[in-house]
């Protein structure tokens, strides 16, 4: 008996059931809260769209296959001039919403979440998930242009590092529980469990790479968190009817060849005319909570013209909310009865529409226009090839598909979750080899770009930032070697108004302003959330009131390891730079993004360590 004792505790002790069962317990913890997350959003989302857009304004809007109405309420005759009021109205609710209480919830949430990630430590205030969801589900619910992606990566990736924060865990920790936050929410609203989990590790970074530390986590939370939305809203695959149709033919990698190239001209034009609109928006002379009814007024504008010009609001109206009927009508004719003509305005359209409604402000995703944008385009592609070769092309239902697949890979640099996660919404996983060829290509050719601005380029850039010591690669470098010199950067005299402040911040993306003398000697300085802080509260009116107790400055002769201490040490991201002697005049600002530069040149060339750093226009703190 002692002997089978003794086999069984030696048994037991092969395994770390410490660890396996606190990350168990957690990921399913964060699981739970996306699940229950991703149905209030998609609850309010769908309710607020049937009593504005069907009931109030009229619009004859489709759907998934997969997804049924909540309200069931019955369609109301149209009304024009609502088509654009309504978007406005919820464009202007959202704002108000979201710059008075949480600013941060603006825009598209994947983006924030990832930059959360990277640059600060994992940190997102306990209030930014619940103002998101809200104001999300407002400005898609009223016709603004967005994604469900975005704001339920930000929900489930705002309480893992509440819960991270409350249980006292590392940085490390908290950043795994932000990410496993990303893959539940994600797998649970689109009943894509598989996909949101490789999504959370694939989309940190704009190359083919993935943080594969998280991925376990975010397995159990995506599990866990899709169980719990599909109890509600079912098991079904989002679109139904897809999987009729496979590939046969290697004739037809041809005409994919051509979709991945569509669809990466598409993203890259998505990408363009998307941060295009979000510079143009925030030179606009209006207080920013009211920038997002502009968005949503020029959005219902957009989509009447096309209305009153296709003479219907079936189909072409799905460049208005979410926009999911028109892949549904795709799916279900194979591409009959729509035009090549009216699936490009819906393309277009979207592009315009998802960029005014979220670049002005608004709340929302961008994976979700790109499905629409990307079905479209294939489908247009598949119904020509369709046309021209009916042998090789016979089912453009297909193009559509893919089209999905290839579009969101090329913007969002995810080729692999995109895969999966496409096979997973229609059930159809006849089409991975086509899509794996389109996804490949789409990449590939559309590297330089991406919708993500907060993505490192690769998995070697995060090393000094995550808690480790500073490569010895690093240690003869001084800040002076390492700084963007060139590098516009705004300084703030001492009586200047926090109004003034306020429109010029709105073309940087710089975090820390040093309030300076006429002469650029440093007097003091904030930091961006303390200047909205107390726009909102009235606390203070000129820069002179916000000035912080402590300065964080390195001088140019100072050793990188000192500024990435100083860095980690008081989470900051940049540090201003001073010249050496005892005027402190500030020259520029060192940020993060310097270091990892830095680093990803020694490690790359160790040899040419004192070679300037090449640098790209995006490394700018100013925004384009």
């Amino acid at each position: 008996m002692r002997n089978k004792l003794n086999k069984l505790t030696w048994f037991a002790g092969r395994f770390d059931f410490s660890i396996a069962g606190k990350w168990l317990f957690l990921g399913v913890l964060v699981g739970l809260v996306s699940g229950v997350g991703a149905i209030a959003l998609q609850f309010g989302l769908q309710a607020i769209r049937e009593l504005t857009l069907i009931a109030l304004v009229g619009l004859d809007l489709g759907g998934p296959g997969g997804e049924s109405p909540e309200l069931g309420l019955r369609l109301h005759s149209f009304v024009p001039y609502l088509v654009v009021l309504v978007p406005a109205l919820g464009g202007l609710a959202a704002g108000v919403l979201v710059f008075w209480l949480a600013p941060e919830a603006e825009g598209h949430g994947t983006d924030a979440a990832i930059d959360a990630y990277h640059r600060k430590l994992g940190r997102i205030r306990a209030r930014v998930p619940l103002i998101k969801m809200v104001a999300s589900a407002i400005t898609i619910g009223t016709g603004g242009s967005g994604g469900r992606e975005g704001p339920i990566a930000q929900i489930g990736a705002g309480f893992g590092s509440f819960l991270a924060s409350r249980l006292g865990l590392s940085a490390r920790e908290r950043r795994m529980l932000l990410a496993a936050g990303i893959g539940g929410g994600v797998g649970a609203i689109f009943r894509a469990p598989l996909a949101g989990a490789i999504f959370a590790a694939e989309v940190l970074y704009s190359s083919a790479e993935v943080e594969a530390e998280v991925l376990l986590p975010a397995m159990v939370s995506s599990i866990v968190g899709y169980a719990v939305f599909a109890s509600r809203f079912g098991w079904g695959h989002m679109f139904t009817g897809a999987g009729t149709h496979g590939f046969s033919n290697p004739l037809e990698l041809g005409p994919y060849l051509v979709l991945a190239l569509v669809v990466a001209g598409g993203a890259l034009l998505y990408i363009k005319a998307f941060y295009g609109a979000r510079s143009l928006f925030a030179r606009v002379p209006l207080p920013r909570p009211f920038r997002p009814m502009l968005g949503g007024a020029i959005t219902g504008a957009i989509g009447l013209a096309l209305i009153l010009l296709f003479g219907q609001s079936r189909d072409i109206g799905d460049v208005l909310s979410s926009g999911y009927g028109i892949i549904q009508h795709v799916v279900d004719t194979d591409g009959a009865g729509l035009s090549v003509l009216l699936l490009l305005a819906v393309a277009f359209g979207k592009i315009i529409t998802t960029s005014t409604s979220i670049g002005s402000g608004g709340s929302g995703g961008v994976f979700g226009p790109s499905m629409v944008i990307g079905a479209t385009l294939g489908a247009a592609v598949g119904n020509t090839f369709h046309a021209i070769m009916p042998g090789v092309v016979q089912h453009p239902m297909t193009f559509a598909v893919v089209g999905m697949a290839g579009f969101f890979a090329a913007a969002a640099k995810t080729p692999i979750s995109t895969v999966i996660m496409v096979s997973e919404l229609t059930g159809d996983y006849a089409l991975l080899v086509p899509s794996m060829w389109v996804c490949a290509f789409a990449f590939l050719v559309s590297r330089d770009w991406t919708i993500y601005r907060s993505q490192l380029p690769s998995r070697g850039l995060v090393l000094p930032q995550t808690g480790a010591a500073t490569p010895a690669a690093l240690a003869h470098l001084r800040v002076g070697d390492v700084f963007h010199r060139e590098r516009r950067f705004v300084q703030v005299r001492p009586t200047m108004s926090l109004q003034e402040i306020m429109r010029v911040s709105e073309s940087t993306r710089q975090r820390v302003f040093p309030v300076t003398s006429e002469d650029g000697v440093l007097e003091g300085a904030f930091r961006i959330d303390q200047l909205i802080h107390a726009v909102q509260e009235g606390k203070a009116s000129v820069a002179r009131e916000l000035l912080d107790d402590r300065v964080f400055f390195v001088r140019e002769t100072d050793t990188i390891e000192r500024a990435q201490l100083m860095l980690r040490n008081n989470s900051l991201e940049e540090l201003l730079v001073v010249v050496d002697g005892a005027d402190q005049r500030v020259v520029g600002i060192l940020t993060m993004g310097d270091i990892l530069l830095a680093y990803q040149r020694v490690m790359a060339n160790p040899q040419d360590a004192d070679a300037p750093i090449q640098r790209r226009p995006s490394d700018d703190v100013s925004k384009d």
